[in-house]
């Protein structure tokens, strides 16, 4: 009998996620780019590093994928590139974040298991399901084309792709640039051979309603985040450290020295390693969150954010919000979740 795929913590859900980076370029001039294929919890949540014995290094799954997936490895290195040039450090982090809690991929699934068979079937069935969604060519057909001029509203956007997928899609972007799609399914069977049956995305999209820049590859600024966009790998990740400014998605505004929003001139942070996250600190002092409200100051007590989808997360979500839009001189005091009647994510922009 047919059954759904189970995934850790009874997941039933997995997402085909895609970059579109241009600076610095990954990939293909007429082709999005591979970011993974993630379980997901039905809620916008997920599990991750489910196994930590089975975190393989990437040479090893390239070295699995040369001897038995030739074909997929090829592909792989023209369409699942990482923004900082290291491929096989970024196969490595999704394969162990995200690979390793799809419970039809544990060794114990397989007849006459030899290691990394799992590893195999990950790969060649996020390349394959990825064929199946050629987000560039649905968006020419609906004459969206990458362009340095050209801008689109989100319903545009949203409704190509919904038109050609046969469901809603969720689309991300980097300020106003249009730098991903996340493709949602349910799964029956499992992993290797089993069907992927398109449904609605848990969240929305928080891109601009209009204004919104299809930057080409060959000359485009901005829109950049493959590899690192989900914390795969990239060297412009905060928790790697340095310094930065903190841009909100509606494309108005950033966050300035004191952790407010505003659209006067952007404040520099400095990010700092902190366990499984990083701190942040600006001209003011530490960064936080304190009764659900961010800020920076001389009395505030840090807080260790993480970094997913391209944006600053507190406590695994990057929902923040605000009870109006500043213009002027005004400041806008920013919550942590969607209580605010305007809801955006921040994303981290590297100096």
């Amino acid at each position: 009998m047919s059954q759904i795929l189970l995934l850790r913590a009874d997941v039933n859900r997995l997402l085909q996620t895609q970059f579109w980076d241009t600076d610095p370029v990954t990939g293909p001039d007429d082709s999005w780019t591979i970011h993974g294929l993630w379980p997901d919890l039905c809620d916008g949540g997920f599990n991750d590093t489910c196994d930590s014995s089975r975190q393989y290094s990437g040479s090893k799954l390239s070295g699995w994928l040369s001897q038995k997936a030739p074909d997929t490895l090829s592909f792989m290195q023209s369409y699942w590139q990482d923004i900082s040039g290291d491929d096989e450090s970024f196969w490595e982090h999704e394969w162990g974040k995200h690979g390793t809690c799809i419970s039809t991929l544990d060794p114990s699934c397989y007849d006459g298991y030899e290691e990394g068979d799992e590893t195999i079937d990950f790969f060649t069935q996020t390349v394959a399901l990825f064929k199946t969604v050629p987000t560039y060519d649905w968006l020419s057909a609906a004459g969206i084309s990458p362009s340095s001029s050209a801008t689109y509203t989100l319903s545009q956007i949203e409704s190509a792709l919904q038109d050609a997928f046969g469901q809603p899609v969720y689309v991300a972007c980097s300020g106003n640039n249009l730098n991903q799609v996340w493709y949602y399914y349910n799964t029956k069977g499992n992993i290797a051979s089993g069907s992927f049956i398109p449904v609605e995305p848990t969240d929305s999209s928080k891109c601009p309603s209009s204004g919104i820049s299809y930057l080409p590859k060959n000359g485009g600024s901005g829109g950049g985040g493959g590899g690192g966009g989900e914390g795969g790998g990239s060297g412009d990740a905060p928790s790697d450290g340095g310094s930065g400014k903190l841009q909100v998605s509606t494309g108005t505004g950033c966050v300035l020295s004191a952790g407010t929003w505003s659209v006067q001139t952007c404040a520099t942070f400095t990010a700092t390693a902190s366990g499984d996250g990083f701190t942040l600190k600006s001209s003011k002092g530490q960064c936080g969150v304190s009764s659900g409200t961010f800020g920076c100051g001389s009395g505030v007590s840090g807080t260790v954010f993480t970094f997913g989808g391209a944006n600053l997360q507190y406590d695994g979500s990057a929902d923040f919000s605000a009870d109006s839009i500043p213009s002027g001189s005004t400041q806008v005091e920013i919550s942590t979740g969607t209580s605010g009647s305007q809801q955006f994510n921040i994303q981290w922009v590297p100096s």
